[in-house]
């Protein structure tokens, strides 16, 4: 069974860093084709953030670009995000995702909202002006 378990989530001043973390167990690595990281904010739809392929190409949304950095770590079964230069707008549930799917990663952001991929509970993000 696959669980992912997110973590690093919390409340940080505008301009501020954090650093999420994805543990995924019963999930390989080498099986399955992209991770991913998603933000939901209240009343809002759930929009993906930034995805890696098994190759390690990485696609992200245009509000993150060159502040976020997703990375992973095979060894450790983890992914990460690297959030720079938070702004208020970036305050959201944050989700890892897996999916099974060959895909992109510029696909995967939209493709893994759509159903087939494996969720995480999420860890919260607020980022205060």
């Amino acid at each position: 069974q696959v669980q992912l378990v997110e973590s690093g989530g919390g409340s940080v001043q505008a301009g501020g860093s954090l650093r999420l973390s994805c543990a995924a167990s019963g999930y390989s690595y080498n099986r399955y084709n992209c991770m991913g990281w998603f933000r939901q904010a209240p009343g809002k739809r759930r929009e993906g953030v930034a995805a890696i392929d098994s190759d390690g190409s990485t696609s992200y949304a245009d509000s993150v670009k060159a502040r976020f950095t997703i990375s992973k770590d095979n060894a450790k079964n983890t992914l990460y995000l690297q959030m720079n230069s938070l702004k208020p707008e970036d305050s959201a549930m944050y989700y890892c995702a897996a999916d099974p799917r060959y895909m992109t990663a510029t696909e995967a952001l939209v493709l893994m909202t759509l159903g087939g991929a494996y969720w995480g509970q999420g860890t919260q993000v607020t980022v205060s002006s």
